[in-house]
């Protein structure tokens, strides 16, 4: 996810807290919001991909099948 989505996930935050969000604010928070766990569970699985179990024997096996 780009730095500048991020940045404004955390203006529309600080908005929140201090002075509320309009409609408008609040769907585009929501929809920044997805995009960003979407994100973070891509990457999340990417690097599971990568991970492999080597038992006593020395066999490896992917962490995530």
């Amino acid at each position: 996810m780009e730095q500048k989505k991020i940045d404004r996930i955390n203006e529309l935050a600080r908005k929140q807290k201090s002075e509320g969000l309009t409609e408008e604010e609040k769907a585009e928070q929501h929809i920044l919001r997805r995009e960003y766990i979407e994100s973070f569970k891509q990457s999340l699985v990417s690097q599971l991909d990568t991970i492999y179990i080597v038992d006593e024997k020395g066999n490896k096996k992917k962490l995530v099948q």
